[in-house]
């Protein structure tokens, strides 16, 4: 069962072929058997998944079910759950019980989905690597002495390591494509306002977009068929007709231009991983399209942009966890300050209190002109250097990362974030300009995962999943998963 995509559970379920409590126990024994390796889930809600396969076999039965409908899925721990510790991998959220559910997790409960649990992920979304989580490292399901990926690093495990067929995610400067690209699977980051934030925990608000991870190009478009949509509930949600996301999967990609950007290309990519992406530009070619050099000449400067505008905004939306009204709170407090200062000291991890220490200091009276305003400037021009591309180029290719998932450790927080920081070199820049991207596996090097990445004009998933969907009806290498997490049924 673990080994058939959404579309097909959805068939078999249709067909009788095993209920959804069949198909929901069988993944509860997977992650059983298998987590306790790879660390992908911080909580798995055993009962309410049985409860609600319950509820989706009688829906089934009853002839009202949806496409979705008893199909088992992974919630981000960003993701607000009624009743549902989230925490966001942090000690300060250690306690927290969210009162409602989030949007997102709204609108896949009334698509009739079973949630297995909630995912590991890095603390509060701040990270490449899942090493700030409280709960200790997701691991890589294709070698363990690995990262995942991150901040949505869990997610991606626990979908490459078909402990879920599906997860959501999150991705603020590459937090669902990156992880996608190390673990080998599929995942799309929409065009921001696409998918609702409320009851998603902020980290850097005008960033911040949820998407799902999955194993096909087909899966994620009947995913975002149930995520998208406006909410009056948040305000950067973007209110537009409703899209079907499945409607142009099997269009030819003939007359369609692919951009491919001389930055990403450059010496800083591993030879290795340029020759794979080499050999699948050739692929998409053979599928009917043609290829065109462009140039993003402020590449360059998206890192620095974004690690001042987003440590600003998390500096913002992190004053919240003071230990007064939710959360960690320390023992023994003096006084009003000493609560502060050492409720937030004990409960944030090292890297959180990092960017909330550069975020104020951005954003302080003496410095706002010189850092913020100018980071938000130089935004302003890489969006700029997007809507010239995409006058000549329908869509944009290049890798997703510079580099196959490395080994715990060797760019740690702790010993080089800066050099944790450049692994999101070919992200970062899509996020800062709101466009849509999406990750898919492309082969592999010394038997690690490698991914490539397209990037879409303003509301173009459709267009991006179509040539993921091409691209992946002529190749294999989205089927390939870790041998070790083969066994079983």
């Amino acid at each position: 069962m673990h080994n058939k995509t959404l579309a097909e559970l959805s068939t078999a379920l249709q067909d009788k072929e095993f209920s959804s409590e069949e198909l929901t126990r069988h993944y509860l024994d997977r992650i059983q058997q298998h987590d306790p390796s790879i660390n992908s889930f911080i909580t798995v809600t055993e009962d309410l998944a049985i409860a609600q396969a319950q509820a989706a076999d009688q829906q089934i039965a009853s002839g009202n079910a949806g496409t979705l409908t008893g199909i088992p899925l992974a919630q981000k721990d960003i993701f607000c759950t009624n009743g549902v510790k989230t925490s966001c991998a942090s000690l300060m959220l250690d306690n927290f019980i969210a009162p409602y559910d989030a949007t997102v997790v709204e609108k896949i409960n009334d698509a009739g989905m079973v949630m297995l649990g909630k995912t590991n992920m890095d603390e509060f979304a701040m990270g490449s690597t899942t090493e700030s989580s409280y709960y200790g490292d997701a691991k890589n399901p294709w070698d363990l002495e690995r990262v995942p990926g991150g901040s949505s690093g869990g997610s991606a495990a626990a979908v490459a390591a078909q402990l879920t067929p599906v997860a959501t995610g999150t991705d603020t400067g590459g937090s669902i494509r990156q992880p996608a690209a190390l673990c080998g699977i599929t995942g799309i980051k929409p065009t921001y306002g696409t998918v609702s934030r409320y009851g998603m925990i902020a980290f850097a608000s005008s960033l911040d977009q949820g998407g799902p991870m999955t194993r096909t190009a087909e899966d994620a478009a009947m995913m975002l068929n149930v995520m998208t949509g406006f909410d009056e509930k948040d305000a950067t949600s973007i209110e537009r007709d409703s899209e079907d996301y499945t409607r142009s999967l099997n269009n030819k990609l003939d007359g369609l231009t692919i951009g491919l950007p001389k930055e990403y290309f450059s010496d800083d990519l591993d030879s290795d991983i340029a020759n794979v992406i080499d050999t699948a530009i050739k692929e998409v070619e053979k599928l009917g399209a043609s290829i065109k050099e462009i140039s993003l000449p402020n590449t360059r400067l998206s890192i620095p942009a974004y690690y001042v505008i987003a440590p600003a905004e998390c500096s913002s939306n992190l004053s919240r966890m003071d230990g007064v009204r939710f959360g960690y709170r320390c023992e023994d407090p003096k006084d009003l300050y000493d609560l502060y200062a050492r409720s937030r000291g004990e409960a944030f991890g090292e890297e959180v209190k990092r960017r909330i220490m550069i975020g104020t200091y951005a954003l302080s009276a003496g410095y706002y002109d010189a850092y913020y305003l100018k980071a938000q400037q130089i935004r302003r021009l890489i969006s700029d250097d997007f809507k010239k591309a995409f006058l000549d180029v329908d869509v944009i290719m290049g890798p997703t990362s510079p580099s196959t998932a490395f080994k715990f450790g060797e760019l740690s927080e702790d010993n080089d974030p800066v050099s944790m920081y450049l692994a999101d070199i070919y992200t970062i820049s899509v996020n800062l300009a709101g466009l849509p991207g999406m990750s898919i596996p492309a082969g592999l090097v010394k038997g690690l995962p490698v991914g490539l990445q397209l990037i879409g004009n303003y509301f173009q998933e459709a267009k991006l999943l179509n040539i993921a969907h091409q691209f992946q009806q002529a190749t294999d290498h989205h089927q390939q998963t870790p041998d070790s997490f083969q066994e079983g049924k």
